[in-house]
């Protein structure tokens, strides 16, 4: 038994004596490595020391550590709430929309700038279409409203009224936010993932496209023969990393663009619009922390899900 023991700490001893001669070796390349990973303990793994907060009753005059202590108690409030089937299924079904239409437009545009032989406006229409990634949600909503703005707005006052139809009161009638928060969404975030997609197109293999000229393979064979399943390992990486925020929304998205209309909430109120408004009623900051917990557990256990079916069907392009 000792034998062994001092056999599984030599191993050990080695591996670790490895992995310090091999940090030595590309010492430049872990420099340069060393902010990023800062970075991610800071903004990642530090604020997980709170998530003790889900299980306790803050309050400010005890302080964080020396608040009463309510285990599962905060969770209760999600689940004894009447309105946790709706905005459950609204933040489902919008990020599964978000995910399934951004996808498509992200990975059109990309092959569409990639057949581009011009060498300047590929450039251009990328730094268009990404432009508004960098807005903030504040700045979209009022663009937004500047386009549905019920006496003002473009599409009531010259759109409708090319067509003779009569003004539509956008902030009253919950039908058509579905479509237009879709629209707004992919308006802003196609640009990120089609920039991602352009990167996977640029390092293809241009022999393979020779080759299918030379076989006589149209455009559209190329791309659906060549392109598309070149670039299916991005695309499988990046929806699986989709699926772990697939119970969380775009808070800016749902509250700012919608201007927190409450005839509206039906089909625009979401998990976290619905706990933002909760805290600023109750101040409860361990329900919230709760719900944010509940948000992160579901979302990796659909991370983990979505993987181990593609691992199934496919183990090389799974992500772990």
């Amino acid at each position: 038994m000792k034998i062994k023991t001092s056999v599984r700490d030599t191993a050990a001893f080695s591996g670790r004596a490895q992995i310090f001669r091999t940090m030595w070796k590309y010492r430049y390349l872990t420099i340069m490595l060393l902010p990023a990973v800062i970075v991610l303990l800071v903004h990642n793994y530090l604020p997980m020391f709170g998530i003790f907060i889900a299980f306790k009753n803050i309050n400010y005059v005890d302080g964080i550590w020396r608040s009463p202590w309510v285990g599962f108690d905060n969770f209760t409030f999600l689940f004894s709430s009447g309105s946790l089937w709706r905005i459950t299924r609204n933040t489902v079904l919008y990020s599964l929309t978000f995910m399934v239409f951004n996808l498509v437009i992200s990975v059109s545009i990309a092959v569409a700038i990639n057949e581009l032989r011009n060498r300047i406006l590929p450039k251009v229409y990328q730094s268009v279409i990404l432009m508004p990634y960098f807005l903030s949600m504040v700045v979209i909503s009022y663009l937004v409203y500047a386009f549905l703005n019920p006496t003002q707005g473009f599409i009531n006052t010259t759109v409708l009224d090319w067509f003779g139809i009569d003004p539509v009161f956008w902030y009253s009638e919950k039908d058509y936010w579905p479509y237009i928060l879709t629209l707004v969404n992919a308006w802003q975030g196609v640009g990120i993932g089609a920039v991602i997609y352009i990167a996977a197109i640029a390092g293809i293999d241009p022999e393979y496209y020779e080759a299918a000229v030379i076989d006589g393979a149209s455009k559209w064979r190329q791309i659906i023969h060549i392109t598309l399943p070149t670039i299916q390992p991005v695309i499988i990486i990046l929806t699986i990393l989709s699926m772990g925020s697939i119970f969380s929304a775009d808070f800016g998205l749902f509250y700012q663009v919608t201007m927190d209309s409450g005839v509206l909430y039906p089909t625009t109120d979401v998990v976290d619009t619905y706990v933002y408004r909760a805290l600023l009623r109750l101040n409860d900051t361990g329900m919230s922390s709760a719900a944010a917990l509940m948000q992160s557990i579901l979302g990796f256990i659909m991370v983990i899900i979505t993987n181990s079916a593609v691992r199934k069907i496919n183990r090389e392009q799974a992500l772990f």
